[in-house]
């Protein structure tokens, strides 16, 4: 437990200057594109050379770079993410809004390609050699490059187009009165296609992953000892190669929770599921800034709680990590 604590310490200092470098960073990029959510007002609905002077002001776009950059960060110490320009309304209400589909997705995306990459994987790598083996590791390299937005436009066509099986896109039914479990089977049937669309590309990752870990494991002096001691085949795949060969598998899963917070983005336009992916791309056709600042603020804070859930677990299963990080 001390361990843990001292490891979440460290994690959470660190991740504090991790965050100031992302929201400087973001925002002078943003800064340095041409134009700004007043040209994108204009463009749309027109206005005049007073209406745009009126909106700079309201907006706070007036004021030098290094100002408004203060003065959002000082908001942010005061968790206020300030006005979107395009919704009017506080942006961590349309955030919060969005947020649990995203969250939805990619946890039921994770567990997919995590849960079923991981089995498959074992299965292969119980054989090195077998056509099980080649088979499972062949179909994972050719999922594996096949695009995201590809594979779910794929789905769409044949899953819901051709054979109606499941619905095209969306969250939820339209002008559903539906609650309880009724509601929460709706909300599944919708998302099955596209979190086999993004969970998918990641799944292939897994297995191969599974499959080369597994492989080293077997030419490992642990796993003679235990065929000398007259262990099962069974049991020595699951009780000491699967096990070894699942650390690196944990420590990808918080890589690639990045990855697919940013598939996501393609996934949710794809299948018009009404995410922070959808959100952004909104953000950036409007040219608002704060809300685009927010978004990627929020989905940094999401790959660090990610990351430093899978660093305590790590601790967990190899205690020279916890160790090591109360030594230092």
């Amino acid at each position: 437990m001390t361990r843990a604590l001292t490891l979440i310490r460290r994690r959470l200092l660190g991740s504090v200057f991790v965050l100031l470098i992302v929201v400087i960073g973001t925002f002078l990029l943003l800064e340095a594109a041409p134009g700004d959510a007043v040209d994108a007002y204009i463009v749309s609905t027109g206005g005049d050379a007073g209406m745009i002077e009126l909106l700079r002001h309201r907006w706070g776009l007036d004021q030098s770079e290094l100002t408004r950059l203060a003065n959002y960060l000082w908001a942010l110490l005061h968790l206020d993410l300030g006005q979107s320009v395009t919704f009017s309304r506080p942006i961590r209400d349309v955030i919060l809004e969005r947020l649990p589909n995203t969250l939805l997705l990619m946890v039921s995306a994770t567990a997919l390609s995590f849960g079923l990459g991981s089995t498959l994987g074992i299965y292969a790598g119980a054989r090195p050699g077998s056509f099980r083996d080649r088979f499972l590791s062949i179909g994972s390299l050719a999922l594996y490059a096949v695009p995201g937005f590809w594979l779910g436009l794929v789905l769409i066509v044949i899953f819901a187009v051709d054979l109606r099986w499941l619905p095209i896109g969306g969250i939820e039914s339209l002008a559903s009165d539906k609650t309880g479990l009724d509601r929460a089977a709706d909300i599944a049937v919708h998302l099955v296609l596209p979190v086999c669309a993004l969970g998918f590309i990641y799944l292939a990752l897994y297995l191969r992953m599974m499959r080369a870990g597994m492989a080293e494991a077997w030419r490992q002096d642990f796993v003679l000892a235990a065929r000398a001691r007259g262990l099962s085949r069974r049991r020595i795949v699951l009780a000491h190669v699967a096990r070894n060969a699942l650390l690196p598998l944990v420590t990808m899963l918080g890589l690639q929770s990045a990855q697919m917070l940013g598939g996501s983005v393609v996934i949710e336009s794809v299948f018009s599921v009404p995410g922070l992916g959808r959100l952004a791309q909104e953000a950036v056709a409007s040219r608002d800034t704060p809300l685009l600042l927010g978004i990627i603020l929020t989905s940094a804070v999401l790959v660090i709680i990610i990351n430093l859930l899978v660093d305590i677990a790590y601790a967990f299963l190899d205690p020279r990590v916890g160790a090591g990080e109360a030594s230092a």
